[in-house]
């Protein structure tokens, strides 16, 4: 009944695996992997197996750490969406009174939408194994690399399954899946580098320790998951779940979102008690203080309360204790937003596409620009805040932390790149939905983009650095990326802790690129998107 005769598992993986998709992704992903081996393998004629250079180490590390990352991000994009999906296709209430079992459900959902992610894990194998007469890499290393992987992506797939119980909206359990799953992988990365060189102490963990403690998590997880259905909430037409906000701040343990008190008001201001004032924006109105907080505050809250519970270590860490390390904490903040950001604009057209009511938008009085800045402009203010709540601990060390006011300079520029990268998430993420039909697709497509401006130039250079090619422009790949901003911002002695020599010499001239590069972009898909609008209000008219 779960795995043999379970029609969810079976329907759920022709679904998938039947797709163009699914083929394109994994032939993308076998061809990037190859052409990575292929770049880093010797010219010699004859390989020297006694011998293990450090540059074939540092390749198979990478290697694992790019699978590792790349499993994180996507076993969330396809479990976050198992039961909200039924949610938005209406189909839940269908679901709940089928004969099969909750358990039965979970699992199905579950375990077909990491089918796909496995057969990627497993897929790359042979290309590791073609990796090994490089040497400074065992056999028992890559058993337990891919014994943690699997192991990750079905923990991960759990998590995504269980948030997606808890909400109604796709794009709100995906955000917070991945802001549980952040602490988990920075853990696992920091755990695998502490054991390097420890091949048979690796794989001994990984058979005997993680397995345990992870399928644990998973059964109590999927537990959980399958309670809920076993007990749904009170469920409306349509197969909506009702929420009353009031009555879900008296039930909230912990943070209480109260909309009339600041600094909640920021960014999820009271209900409106008076008319709309003559010559606003309906839409601005409409979508700050309905549109955003209409499926309760569970995903706020928990968004901040994870977000914040992170900070706090890293603060006194990065901020106080190793302050020449603090560049990792404005990566923390780029992070958090690149995750939260697009979630409140990915679905502002979408959204209405999928409502139906795109083409009553279009055709009232509103003119495109209301329509878009209306839309961004609280999406770009939520997101912004919440943001915001992580830049207090850097402006308290930039004032308590003597390092840091002689780097003033350095500080106001982190600053001024989260504004940017906010700026740059939210257009993207407003671009997209205006492009796509779903707002999961648009929210999927969002993340893609992201990382292709922020990730992959990074990562380039550090494949460059590892296979010792110098380019006179490397350093330029990354003006697309903040993380390459944020590091190039020069910090002087007083934030090394002998003081003896500078702890970055840094490159103003790639921070300016970098904001000149961004401000493009933004203004290109602003326009791109009005366009947009006024092609469709022209389609409909």
């Amino acid at each position: 009944m779960y795995f043999t005769e379970n029609p969810v598992l079976q329907r759920e993986l022709l679904v998938n695996l039947r797709t163009g998709r699914a083929f394109i992704l994994l032939a993308v992903y076998q061809i990037l992997l190859a052409i990575v081996v292929l770049l880093a393998w010797p010219a010699d004629e004859r390989l020297d197996l006694t011998s293990s250079p450090p540059s074939a180490r540092r390749l198979v590390d990478l290697f694992f750490l790019g699978q590792y990352v790349i499993a994180s991000l996507m076993a969330p994009s396809f479990a976050a969406g198992a039961v909200t999906g039924e949610k938005e296709r209406m189909t839940f209430e269908m679901l709940l009174a089928s004969p099969l079992k909750p358990g039965a459900i979970v699992i199905g959902k579950m375990v077909a939408s990491l089918t796909h992610i496995g057969m990627l894990i497993l897929a790359s194998l042979p290309i590791i194994v073609l990796c090994l007469p490089l040497g400074g890499v065992s056999l028992f290393e890559v058993l337990a690399a891919y014994l943690g992987l699997i192991v990750s992506v079905i923990l991960f797939g759990a998590i995504g399954v269980t948030c997606s119980s808890y909400f109604s909206r796709t794009s709100a359990s995906l955000v917070v899946s991945y802001l549980i799953i952040l602490p988990l992988v920075m853990g696992g990365i920091l755990f695998w580098s502490s054991l390097e060189g420890s091949g048979e102490l690796r794989l001994k963990l990984m058979l005997l320790v993680v397995p345990a403690y992870a399928i644990t998590a998973v059964i109590l997880l999927c537990g959980n998951a399958a309670g809920r259905m076993l007990y749904p909430p009170d469920i409306g037409s349509e197969g909506k779940e009702v929420i009353d906000p009031e009555l879900e701040n008296e039930r909230a343990v912990g943070l209480v979102i109260q909309r009339d008190q600041f600094p909640d008001r920021l960014f999820a201001p009271p209900k409106k008690q008076t008319l709309m004032a003559d010559g606003a924006n309906p839409v601005y109105d409409k979508e700050i203080h309905s549109e955003i907080f209409s499926q309760g505050t569970l995903m706020l809250r928990l968004v901040i309360q994870i977000s914040m519970l992170l900070a706090i270590p890293l603060m006194a860490w990065l901020l106080f204790y190793d302050v020449q390390r603090c560049g990792w904490f404005v990566v923390y903040v780029v992070v958090f937003n690149m995750l939260v950001g697009p979630v409140f604009l990915a679905g502002s057209i979408s959204g209405e596409r999928e409502r139906q009511t795109l083409d009553l938008l279009l055709t009232s009085t509103i003119t495109p620009w209301q329509i878009l800045w209306g839309k961004l402009l609280v999406g770009f203010r939520i997101s912004f805040v919440l943001t915001c709540f992580l830049l207090w601990p850097l402006l308290l060390a930039a004032g308590l932390v003597d390092s840091y006011w002689s780097n003033w300079l350095s500080v106001i520029l982190m600053f001024l790149i989260v504004l940017m990268v906010c700026t740059t998430n939210g257009v993207i993420a407003m671009f997209c939905s205006a492009f796509s039909h779903k707002t999961s697709v648009s929210l999927i497509t969002t993340y893609t983009l992201i990382l292709l401006l922020y990730s992959l130039p990074v990562t380039v250079v550090a494949l460059l650095n590892i296979l010792d090619v110098k380019l006179a422009a490397t350093q330029w790949l990354g003006v697309t990326s903040p993380f390459s901003a944020i590091f190039a911002l020069p910090l002087d002695k007083n934030l090394t802790r002998s003081g003896e020599a500078a702890a970055n010499i840094g490159d103003l001239r790639l921070v300016a690129a970098y904001f000149a590069v961004s401000a493009i972009l933004v203004a290109l898909m602003m326009s791109a998107t009005i366009i947009r609008l006024r092609a469709k209000g022209a389609l409909v008219e």
